[in-house]
């Protein structure tokens, strides 16, 4: 009898298995943020105000992408432990909850958006432009997010049952056609009215919807493993929450770091619109520099949870070590690419003189953090793993909030931006003191102890 495609987390070499199930995963996650970047790229050559309008919305999408980040490695996470643990009977109804509880999310998200679009933007600048721009992008991107959720769970689904191959297929059906419609509806090319920032977001929307059918599609025809039948679906509040508890630390993960985007923004504005542009490009990327070690990161939950469900120790040791390892090379090379070439990068967002003198300085002091955060971004997935969702909470608020945002504040006073990035190095380096603390303690009491 052919073995159970699941069953080779317990058996696969390690580090071919790290790979395998990361390297998907860091591409689809890589994809998904393009959304928003490729976005970014073409409206700044609409105007300054255009990708300072898409920046400003960004945190909000963020906040999105958290909560379907968390549901699906939530239904994922839980899906792969009952493999491990032989129990086929509860897989497909962890799907099924993990279908309902996007719908549920998605649903507020779209009211929230009908609601709340106008202010957060008229709130976040003074300038009509881009208060026009931002409403205008922010609202289309929250109201039809639907594709998002639906995408992403899909994703997780077939992470968790080892068919990463086709996480590439969904994300890069999704993103091309979002690539592809950009130009077309931003600028107004063969025959469609020029719509700038509204084209962005209409692309955007659209792509994510594309991917999520795809993605649908493949789970239903391709995944033998999880039997959705929704008629016969019953409601069970204990695996409802336990999805939503062990993807809370991936939302709040993500979701701080646009509470953080949002709270720097705010401080930013004294330095003018160009800091606040530049920060944007920052940001993005960042995004980019670890996505690599988040694609390890999710990947060692799958393989952590199987492992863990059938008490294989060693194999949970040998994943943490090896993902810890790779991560930091990978972004080692990140950083590198980033201090040599920082005027390339910024010619990617059309960056103007003022943007640009900002910027160089800023992408070489702030990729410096990238070394030391690679270790907390690992520690993550495995203290979601193993069932630590407070932990790897602290750490996420520690991290990127109650520590970055204060020193943030305090460097802002001396008016002098260059002294300023160095806040982000400074926080890292404190949270990776408690990270490797936290972790030493819970392989101690909940792995050895297996």
């Amino acid at each position: 009898m052919e073995e159970n495609k699941s069953q080779k987390m317990g058996t696969m070499p390690v580090g071919k298995l790290l790979f395998q199930m990361s390297f998907p995963i860091g591409i689809s996650m890589l994809v998904q943020s393009i959304y928003n970047i490729v976005d970014s790229m073409f409206v700044s050559r609409v105007s300054e105000e255009a990708l300072t309008a898409v920046s400003l919305a960004f945190p909000v999408q963020n906040v999105m992408l958290a909560f379907a980040i968390g549901i699906g490695v939530g239904a994922g996470a839980l899906l792969g432990r009952f493999l491990g643990m032989g129990d086929s009977r509860r897989v497909g109804s962890v799907a099924m909850h993990g279908y309902a509880l996007a719908g549920i999310i998605y649903v507020i998200f779209a009211i929230l958006g009908i609601l709340f679009s106008d202010a957060f933007a008229r709130n976040q600048s003074q300038s009509q432009i881009i208060y026009e721009y931002t409403r205008d992008y922010l609202s289309i991107v929250t109201v039809f997010s639907v594709g998002m959720f639906l995408q992403l769970l899909a994703e997780k689904l077939l992470q968790a049952t080892s068919l990463t191959y086709y996480t590439m297929i969904v994300q890069s059906v999704g993103a091309l056609v979002n690539m592809v419609l950009d130009p077309i509806l931003i600028f107004g090319l063969f025959g469609f009215p020029r719509l700038e920032v509204k084209g962005a977001a209409i692309a955007t929307v659209i792509g994510q919807i594309s991917g999520a059918t795809i993605g649908i599609i493949i789970n239903k025809v391709k995944n033998k493993e999880i039997q959705i039948r929704f008629h016969k679906f019953k409601f069970h509040a204990d695996i409802l929450r336990q999805i939503f508890w062990i993807g809370l630390p991936s939302i709040v993960m993500t979701s701080i770091s646009s509470v953080v985007v949002f709270a720097l923004n705010t401080i930013l504005q004294s330095f003018g619109q160009s800091a606040i542009a530049a920060y944007g490009v920052m940001f993005k990327l960042q995004t980019f520099a670890f996505l690599p070690v988040q694609g390890l990161s999710n990947g060692l939950v799958s393989i952590v949870s199987y492992n863990y469900g059938a008490r294989l120790k060693e194999r949970i040791k040998d994943g943490i070590k090896k993902a810890i390892g790779a991560g930091f090379i990978i972004v080692l090379i990140v950083v590198i690419i980033l201090w040599l070439f920082p005027n390339q990068l910024l010619d990617l967002f059309h960056a103007t003189d003022a943007m640009r003198r900002i910027g160089v300085p800023m992408i070489r002091i702030v990729s410096l953090s990238y070394l030391v955060a690679s270790v907390s971004i690992v520690a993550v997935g495995v203290l979601q793993s193993l069932g630590n969702w407070q932990s790897a909470i602290l750490q996420s608020v520690l991290r990127q909030l109650l520590i970055l945002v204060p020193i943030f504040y305090l460097l802002s006073l001396t008016g002098n931006l260059d002294i300023v990035w160095w806040s982000f190095l400074i926080a890292e380096g404190l949270d990776a003191i408690y990270c490797i603390y936290i972790l030493k303690r819970d392989i101690r009491k909940k792995v050895d102890t297996l």
